[in-house]
């Protein structure tokens, strides 16, 4: 059964720094396209970032740019999402997902192109 949990979330002040871990099970990392999604409260959920299996390359969405940094480390089968200079506006629940589709750069953002999920981890960015 593949499953996927994400930890490291909580409070920080803005300008703070945080890292997001998520930890795959049933399934090998490396095989799966993966990505980073966040849900503010009464906003649709926005991808962040998505690494490509087929060659590694990476993809942010431009409000995370320059702050955030998405890693995988296939021998644990852990992604994680490295988030720096934290603003008010970084505030929602942060999801990992993955998917086997292969991902259209174009569309790789997307949350409807990605099959598997984990529950969410609440990130509040506030003073």
């Amino acid at each position: 059964q593949l499953q996927l949990v994400e930890s490291g979330g909580g409070l920080v002040h803005p300008g703070g720094s945080l890292r997001l871990s998520c930890v795959v099970s049933g399934f090998t990392l490396n095989d799966y396209d993966i990505g980073w999604f966040r849900q503010a409260p009464g906003k649709g959920r926005e991808g962040v970032s998505c690494i490509s299996r087929r060659d590694g390359s990476r993809k942010y969405a431009d409000s995370v740019k320059g702050r955030f940094l998405m890693s995988r480390d296939n021998a644990k089968n852990t992604m994680y999402l490295e988030m720096n200079s934290l603003i008010p506006e970084d505030t929602a629940v942060y999801y990992c997902a993955a998917t086997r589709r292969g991902l259209n750069y174009i569309t790789a953002l997307k949350a409807n192109e990605y099959d598997y999920w984990g529950q969410g981890t609440q990130v509040t960015v506030s003073s």
